[in-house]
């Protein structure tokens, strides 16, 4: 406890708030889509947040706290989109199909399967991936001037002067400035917040071949796929060896408990773990791991305030949340781009891998994350049979 508190600053505890932010305003739509798809009520779809803010504040915090790194976990948005476009299953049935995904989850934990198989991929490739990822966030900051221009130039003019001037605390003054012209635009909405806390409403799970098919499967491929293969990458690029396994086996844990309150999935973040493990959250790399703790309790936050703090978060405009999220990555973006292109054997590859993430293709269900590896590592095999 004392080295937390001596570790703990704003600039890590603004990292963590930012963190959460961008990924509750950037999915938490999908998640309500995916409730209803499923016929929840409005009392089970609250369920699904106060399930998902927990598991995820459970896991981001135990699993930095435990090994002093910034980890930091998330739900799976593909898998929330994998939902929503489900029909004909109940909500018994889907809650049985959560729970085998999890359980997928913890046996490629436990088994190191995951973990052997991300060691095969190069760190240029890896980087590049992470790069790809990333640029996406960048882009959407700068299209945000078309419909907000002056909140995202202020926001902007504030991140150039901040790293000219105080360099640690430039991404909480873009925040700051960033609330203070919205608020003068009359641009948050804070009438709609309904102040209730969340309660969890349990659903018994059943068993059914067309729900383990059709949802437990791809669930689990997808997560794995598009969101702990790029979050692996994210915490490599970031120069952090964390324990993959045993990380990824503990939020399959986390998802069996709470999958039969909502808890569909839950996997390592990549984009939110970017803003946390990037120098804006402390210069020391050492010290960044509070960065994911407090996003950590932030989640426990937003799920024990389920519906309330939603709200808030939807509150700000989404030109905002693209703004601080774009800005808050531009470091870790070029850090990601000069490591895929420093090895000149390797720089084929990499670009390769960069663009088929960035352009956000998906196919089979499948996201670009996913396959931009694959055309990497189908780049990387090529020239290894033409020197052969």
């Amino acid at each position: 406890m004392k080295q937390w508190l001596n570790d703990l600053s704003v600039s890590a505890f603004v990292a963590g708030f930012v963190a959460v932010l961008v990924g509750f305003t950037s999915s938490v739509a999908i998640i309500f889509q995916a409730a209803q798809a499923l016929g929840a009520t409005p009392a089970q779809t609250s369920s699904w947040i106060w399930a998902l803010g927990l598991g995820m504040g459970i896991t981001s915090f135990g699993l930095s706290a435990w090994t002093r790194q910034p980890i930091l976990t998330a739900w799976s948005t593909p898998g929330a989109a994998l939902i929503a476009a489900t029909a004909g299953l109940s909500m018994p049935e889907a809650i049985g199909a959560f729970l085998i995904s999890s359980a997928l989850i913890v046996l490629f934990g436990v088994t190191g399967w995951f973990e052997r198989l991300m060691g095969r991929i190069p760190l240029s490739v890896a980087a590049a991936l992470l790069a790809g990822v990333l640029t996406r966030f960048g882009l959407d900051a700068v299209l945000s001037v078309k419909t907000a221009p002056l909140l995202v130039l202020m926001m902007a003019g504030a991140y150039l002067l901040g790293k000219r001037l105080w360099p640690r605390y430039a991404v909480p003054s873009v925040l700051l400035v960033g609330v203070l012209v919205a608020a003068g635009q009359g641009g948050l909405h804070l009438g709609a917040v309904d102040w209730a806390w969340a309660q969890p409403v349990w659903t018994t799970p059943t068993l059914s071949l067309a729900a383990v098919v059709g949802v437990a499967l791809p669930l689990f491929l997808v997560t794995m796929a598009s969101q702990n293969l790029p979050g692996v990458a994210a915490q490599r690029a970031a120069g952090y060896e964390i324990p993959v396994s045993k990380s990824i086996a503990a939020t399959g844990v986390v998802g069996l408990a709470l999958a039969p309150f909502g808890g569909y999935a839950f996997n390592l973040a990549a984009i939110t773990a970017a803003i946390c493990n990037g120098r804006e959250a402390h210069e020391d790399p050492r010290r960044r791991y509070i960065a994911a703790m407090m996003a950590g309790l932030v989640y426990l936050a937003v799920g024990l305030a389920g519906g309330a703090v939603v709200g808030l978060l939807a509150a700000f405009p989404r030109e905002l949340v693209a703004a601080v999220a774009g800005l808050a990555l531009i470091g870790t973006i070029a850090g990601g781009l000069a490591t895929a292109l420093k090895e000149e054997q390797h720089r084929d590859a990499a670009c390769l891998t960069f663009l088929v993430t960035l352009s956000g293709v998906s196919i089979a269900g499948i996201g670009s994350a996913f396959w931009g590896v694959v055309a990497g590592s189908l780049a990387l095999l090529a020239q290894q049979v033409r020197r052969r």
